[in-house]
């Protein structure tokens, strides 16, 4: 059986971008760019990357590469794994070397800041000719790395470029569905960044599960508010995309977002997170404000996702935060 993509580019060599490309080499030729070329000259010497994924190696036929408009060339699927901040600016960067109706697919759980676009709509932005995918669900890049057993949802509204990605993507622990709602699974990725970093701020705080369950299924209901007025599909959000990786995310020490809630429960300042992030990025600081801005525009309340940007930009307290949850007035679940 021919491979469903003759060749793979993924597009940035953090933790995620890594173990993805790694996980796709088994499957068909893949190539992954890393920005910094002593990045990339330990990748293709040693095959490791000790400053995103130290415990790994990467898989001995994955091709490696400093060079965007090299990795694209020739490439049937690419995949961009950047954060949202910089993604617009990579993808201009490598959108008129694409091959023909190469598809694109997105691994970035962000907003763009300043327009609230998604960051599938970024790649139809610039290149408006190609089948544009997201990948979404409860993964963490460690644990896939390492061979445990996890599942993802492909997102894609072409049913046969979804299906040739599920082909690609799958191994045998590693499950991976077809789903058609785009916009539902990169809401719930954007949203349970948020979520995480809501009930690390109640852990860090010294709270217990009703407080972290109290902010993860109300989470949920905004998320799923945010997502139907857009368009998504409600059962979207009880699926891998939306619940799964909301229940991942928020359960483990492992996950940036919830790590930075837990430091910012305990006092610490955002600043100084951040320049202790090593960095890496945690995607719910920089989109919480642009979810909140987005969720106005479109008439959405956001009451906890609101909370967490007033954290995160340093104008609330996260004790503050969850007094001001906590006392909201009274109403129905229903609502």
């Amino acid at each position: 059986m021919g491979f469903p993509f003759a060749r793979v580019a993924v597009i940035g060599a953090g933790s995620w971008g890594t173990t993805v490309a790694s996980h796709l080499a088994h499957n068909a030729p893949t190539v992954l760019w890393a920005r910094r070329r002593e990045l990339a000259d330990e990748l293709r010497t040693s095959r490791t990357n000790s400053r995103y994924l130290p415990e790994h190696r990467v898989h001995a036929e994955l091709q490696i590469t400093n060079d965007i408009v090299d990795a694209v060339t020739d490439a049937s699927l690419v995949v961009v794994a950047v954060p949202s901040s910089g993604f617009r600016d990579v993808v201009r960067s490598l959108a008129l070397h694409l091959e023909p109706r190469a598809v694109l697919m997105s691994l970035t759980k962000g907003l763009e800041r300043g327009t609230g676009r998604r960051m599938s709509e970024v790649l139809v932005d610039l290149a408006p000719d190609h089948p544009v995918s997201v990948l979404s669900g409860p993964n963490l890049a460690g644990e896939i790395a390492a061979g445990q057993p996890a599942a993802s949802v492909v997102a894609c509204p072409d049913a046969a470029v979804a299906n040739r990605l599920q082909e690609v993507f799958t191994r045998p622990l590693f499950r991976v569905y077809t789903h058609d709602d785009v916009i539902g699974c990169e809401i719930g990725g954007v949203v349970k960044n948020v979520i995480a970093i809501a009930a690390g701020m109640a852990h860090g705080m010294g709270f217990g599960d009703n407080s972290r369950a109290t902010l993860i299924t109300r989470g949920l209901v905004e998320m799923g508010r945010l997502g139907a007025k857009l368009g998504a599909n409600p059962g979207t959000f009880s699926g891998l995309a939306g619940m799964g990786d909301v229940i991942a995310t928020c359960s483990s020490m492992k996950s940036r977002n919830t790590t930075v809630g837990v430091r910012l429960g305990k006092g610490e300042t955002i600043s100084d997170i951040n320049a202790s992030m090593n960095h890496m990025v945690a995607e719910g600081v920089k989109s919480a404000g642009t979810v909140v801005a987005l969720a106005r525009k479109v008439g959405v309340e956001m009451p906890i996702t609101e909370a967490v940007a007033e954290v995160c930009e340093g104008r609330l307290g996260a004790a503050d935060g969850m007094m001001r949850l906590m006392t909201r007035s009274k109403k129905s679940e229903r609502e």
